[in-house]
């Protein structure tokens, strides 16, 4: 008996919808993770990048739980001195949705190499509109 394991080029990849419609955005997050990481299949290796291609849609309407919209903050730093800027979940929803979930679901994704390569094949939409096609797996 041979026990066989996953190579780079014997990955098959499926695309998957995600509508973010009312979900809670961590735990949204924590589904397309296993999805773009490839855990949710039986040949997941970790050192290997198996995952899926992932589209998120509607990402402006996503929810967050107790106050976390006004108190959750997200900071960046321009490098200069007194340069940190900060903004609130809500305010970053009406700015920019696509960064929420990013944000989010890059934080879940293993810290090494693979993470870039995973993040190329999130593709976030504001709204129900997306210019891709022959889609596979649609989860609600």
């Amino acid at each position: 008996m041979t026990t066989t394991t996953l190579h780079k080029k014997n990955v098959q990849r499926a695309v998957h919808i995600f509508d973010a419609r009312g979900k809670v955005l961590g735990r949204l997050a924590t589904q397309i993770a296993r999805v773009l990481s490839g855990r949710d299949k039986v040949d997941y290796v970790p050192h290997v990048d198996g995952g899926d291609t992932v589209i998120v849609i509607n990402a402006a309407r996503v929810a967050a739980t107790g106050r976390k919209m006004q108190q959750k903050t997200y900071y960046r730093f321009s490098g200069y001195p007194g340069g940190i800027h900060a903004i609130a979940l809500k305010d970053q929803l009406k700015k920019d949705a696509r960064k929420v979930i990013e944000h989010a679901v890059r934080g879940m994704l293993p810290k090494n190499k693979l993470r870039a390569t995973m993040m190329n094949r999130l593709y976030v939409y504001n709204d129900d509109t997306h210019p891709h096609t022959n889609i596979s797996v649609t989860h609600d």
